[in-house]
């Protein structure tokens, strides 16, 4: 009778093939891991029983020796992405362990290795990813200089790193926590002793943490990777200690979970959190910057109103900078110069959006291709949208703005990597590299060579067909073909006679016998053996082009980066277009001046005509404060919402909607909006209002901007 057993410690006896799965499990224990089994990808044991459950898999069991059983459950091979993305959307990593030799070929057992590993943070594969989102690695390194923070989006080459100072820094750790969501994060030891920081990211983002990576903050060893992997130039000039080991514990992660040992990541922007304005996560909610209150989804959000992006670079580029307006007046400046150029030119706008309409996700199919994972409809992707690339260049140059220009005359259009895919890869490729049929006719002599041998081999065999006819006398002989013998001369019984002696017999058959020559054999091997050729040569030249993809990523990267900023550009230039939108005054005054503004969210969701503008007028000085008061539905918390919204679209350098307006700087925002409690920890609604008050008095400075909406509610009207 056999046993089920669900701890593999307890074996009595092993076969091969179990004991070289549990020797790659050891050395990846805390993955689940996928297992290749012929056309399936098998789980065992602990994996089957989790693997089962997520994926809703019947649970079966395989004999692993001795009469025991171990638990399995699979999925079959070429619907594996699939599968591994739901297991890494319920929080599973996820190590794939592939057959390094071919089964057929091999006697004994087939040797395995784990080829790749799939987290939460370490995605690239696009089915996997929401095209308008980054998908964030997070490295949190708590030390005596502070807090210093990493965040890495793999899918698209991107790192960026801060740190923040000692003093209240627990509350602009969860600020910048709030503003990338990141979907796991490694934390060093200091770092995992403070349980804030675990819970937010759980409680918020369902964060995956990592936590007590000593190896991979020891300053040593990221100093090394941060020198090898891009250069002493990089190394010198991050600020801080503190930044390195944030920085390095994210590459060397990424190194670890991407088995072909680089990265795409090709620099380091370090940045202070003076140089942006600031907003928490509430005050994201509460403005409705990123998803609508109510639906959670982006529709009835302010980024829902501004995004007429094109490509997905865009569509990122644009949330990335609604987490990050500026206070630069200078910079604003450039923007909206930019976006008015693009207002002035209905006809060129639209050219130039239906090229952006053109281009696929430049950045995380180039990801794809530096991790080995693209195929030839991702390669052949990246040659469409390169496509488009001079045409987008040269109409560039009807616009005079100074940004616009700058990316104008540097534009790579990247037309020598274009002109190597279209000639070397069909036109609508497969999905798989390994069975051929990638490669264009009269790219390559052998590749054509082995193709005719291929289409031509069924002649030839009519061609010895026909001889052998002839040269025997039997009319009726014929050539067959069958996987166990191959192609064979069939005979029937009453011709036996006229036989020739060279024939050798291969099989006897009810009213026929079948043989075979030296002739038909060397023919068969020439035949079959150009199908296997054709695809192994095909696979070697895609990999070339990959390879040749991949050693151009950073040109890619920097065009891919020009093209999503034209598309902000355009987006905002659109929106500004269809909604009667102005350019704001952005300077260093005190003055926040609005005349005739309006919710854009709101508008967008009414006609026009029913929405009442309104001035708005604040400074340092006397008009510190305006108090709104007003029966209930009479439109005093958009009023206020708006005022915040117009200041964060002038400061992104969008156009903004009003008659005029006029915003000094803000370095800050801050919301207290409606009742609430937290009864859990003991504050009632009047005390969770007292103390994020608090809060917001503490950390607001002359050029902070605060919207108090409903605080005190529930007290008495005299209060």
């Amino acid at each position: 009778m056999s046993v089920i057993v669900e701890d593999p410690s307890t074996l009595s006896e092993i076969t091969p093939m179990m004991k070289q799965y549990l020797d790659i499990k050891e050395q990846w224990k805390d993955y689940i891991l996928m297992y290749r089994l012929g056309d399936f990808y098998e789980m065992f044991f602990g994996d089957a029983l989790k693997a089962s459950a997520a994926l809703e898999l019947t649970l079966t069991g395989r004999d692993c020796g001795g009469g025991q059983r171990a638990p399995m459950c699979g999925v079959p091979f070429h619907k594996a992405d699939v599968y591994i993305g739901r297991l890494v959307e319920r929080g599973f990593k996820v190590a794939v362990c592939e057959q390094m030799e071919d089964p057929s070929t091999t006697k004994g057992l087939v040797r395995r290795d784990v080829i790749r590993v799939v987290t939460p943070g370490t995605v690239t594969d696009g089915s996997m990813l929401s095209d308008g989102e980054n998908n964030y690695l997070a490295a949190i390194c708590v030390c005596d200089e502070g807090i210093s923070l990493g965040f890495a989006d793999i899918s698209t080459g991107e790192l960026l790193a801060t740190c923040l100072e000692r003093e209240g820094t627990e509350e602009r750790t969860l600020r910048e926590l709030g503003l990338y969501r990141p979907r796991e994060a490694i934390i060093n030891v200091e770092g995992s002793r403070v349980p804030k920081l675990v819970s937010f990211m759980r409680e918020h983002f369902d964060t995956m943490i990592s936590d007590g990576r000593v190896d991979l903050f020891d300053t040593a060893k990221c100093r090394e990777i941060i020198v090898s992997e891009l250069g002493p130039d990089t190394e010198s000039s991050l600020s801080s200690e503190a930044v390195l080991r944030a920085s390095g514990a994210l590459i060397g992660y990424i190194r670890e979970t991407q088995i072909s040992g680089g990265t795409y990541i090709k620099s380091i922007n370090v940045y202070s959190d003076t140089q942006y304005m600031e907003f928490d996560l509430n005050t994201q909610r509460n403005l409705e910057i990123f998803e609508s209150m109510r639906s959670k989804t982006k529709k009835g959000s302010l980024l829902w109103v501004l995004d007429h992006t094109e490509t997905a670079m865009g569509a990122r580029m644009l949330r990335s900078w609604l987490q990050k307006p500026l206070v630069s007046p200078d910079a604003i400046e450039k923007r909206q110069r930019a976006v008015g150029d693009f207002i002035d030119d209905f006809v060129m706008r639209e050219e130039l959006r239906d090229s952006f309409g053109r281009i696929y996700d430049l950045e995380r199919l180039t990801a794809k291709a530096v991790y080995g994972t693209a195929n030839a409809k991702d390669a052949r992707a990246i040659g469409q949208s390169l496509a488009s690339l001079p045409d987008i260049k040269r109409n560039l140059l009807a616009f005079r703005s100074e940004r616009i220009c700058e990316i104008s005359s540097s534009l790579d259009t990247l037309e020598d990597l274009y002109s190597l895919i279209d000639s070397a890869l069909v036109a609508d490729p497969p999905l798989s590299v390994r069975d051929g049929g990638m490669i264009r006719e009269g790219y390559d002599a052998d590749v054509d060579q082995l193709r005719d041998i291929m289409q031509n081999g069924k002649g030839w065999i009519e061609e010895i067909e026909r001889s052998e006819r002839e040269a025997t006398g039997i009319k009726t002989l014929r050539i067959g073909y069958n996987k166990v013998f191959g192609y064979y001369i069939e005979v029937t019984k009453s011709f036996i006679d006229q036989v020739p002696e060279r024939y050798i017999r291969k099989q006897t058959t009810t009213n026929s016998e079948r043989y075979i020559t030296q002739e038909l054999k060397d023919m068969e091997a020439t035949i079959l053996g150009a199908a296997d050729k054709l695809a192994g040569l095909e696979f070697a030249i895609f990999q070339r082009v990959r390879e040749t993809i991949a050693a151009a990523s950073d040109r890619i990267l920097t065009t891919a980066a020009q093209i999503a900023e034209l598309d902000v550009y355009l987006s905002f230039a659109d929106v500004a277009s269809r909604n009667n939108y102005v350019c704001p005054e952005v300077d260093m005054g005190d003055t926040v001046s609005i005349k005739d503004g309006r919710h854009p969210v709101v508008e967008r969701y009414m006609n026009e005509s029913y929405f009442v503008p309104n001035d708005a007028y604040l400074d340092t000085r006397d008009n510190r404060m305006n108090i709104i008061t007003g029966p209930n539905m009479a439109g005093k918390s958009t009023y206020m919402r708006q005022v915040a919204i117009i200041v964060i679209m002038a400061q992104i350098g969008s156009y903004v909607p009003a008659r005029e307006a006029s915003v000094g700087v803000v370095d800050k925002v801050f919301t207290r909006i409606g009742a609430s409690d937290d009864l859990a920890s003991g504050q009632s609604t009047f005390m969770l209002e007292m103390t994020e008050v608090a809060h917001i008095l503490k950390s607001a400075t002359k050029r902070s901007l605060i919207v108090y909406d409903e605080v005190g509610r529930g007290t008495s009207t005299y209060d």
